[in-house]
């Protein structure tokens, strides 16, 4: 990262000892968020409440989360994320995903929405009515279609935050994410070495 870890404090190293039982090991992202936990915290919440309360099922919020990352060519969380999708439809398709080739296993509810995420994280400005009609036709509605760009750009924020600053993807979310995704996330930060 660029930035160095802020002082270790009691309450930091708390929170540290809690991520490190909770995941093995001390995330690169989360080192650099302990800068403003009060951030992580926040953006962690506001997530959560989208995720608890939407009627997009986990396997469209994975794909949508998955779609908008690798579209900004994030590596850190397109493992991450990738390897969520990858649990939910497959590892060869959760690649396919990440290299924005929709697969057959998607549904045309599923495909709609990858377009959809992938065209607000490009240019949300060149957004149109019918592409929200197109997801209507697909079966969403308009409470969905919120919540799906609401997913897309909180990511997107977390992603810009920890690429801007420099958080690689940890080795060990490398070493866990299954073979075909590693090969497909050729871009971004790459992981340091052991």
């Amino acid at each position: 990262m660029f930035l160095s870890d802020p002082p270790l404090t009691d309450e930091l190293r708390t929170s540290f000892e809690r991520a490190k039982a909770e995941d093995g090991y001390l995330a690169n992202h989360t080192r650099l968020w302990a800068w403003r936990p009060d951030m992580d915290a926040a953006f962690l919440a506001l997530r959560m409440r989208v995720i608890s309360t939407t009627s997009l099922s986990e396997r469209e919020c994975a794909l949508i989360v998955s779609a908008a990352v690798s579209t900004v060519r994030d590596s850190y969380c397109s493992l991450a994320w990738g390897t969520k999708l990858a649990g939910l439809i497959g590892d060869a398709d959760a690649a396919r995903v990440i290299k924005d080739r929709d697969p057959e296993a998607l549904s045309p509810r599923e495909r709609a929405l990858a377009r959809w995420v992938r065209k607000v994280v490009r240019d949300p400005n060149s957004t149109t009515r019918g592409d929200v009609d197109e997801l209507r036709s697909a079966g969403l509605d308009d409470r969905e279609i919120f919540e799906a760009t609401l997913l897309a750009a909180y990511r997107l924020a977390f992603s810009t935050v920890n690429a801007a600053l420099g958080a690689a993807p940890d080795i060990e979310l490398v070493e866990a994410a299954p073979v075909d995704l590693r090969g497909a996330v050729d871009f971004g930060r790459t992981a340091p070495a052991r």
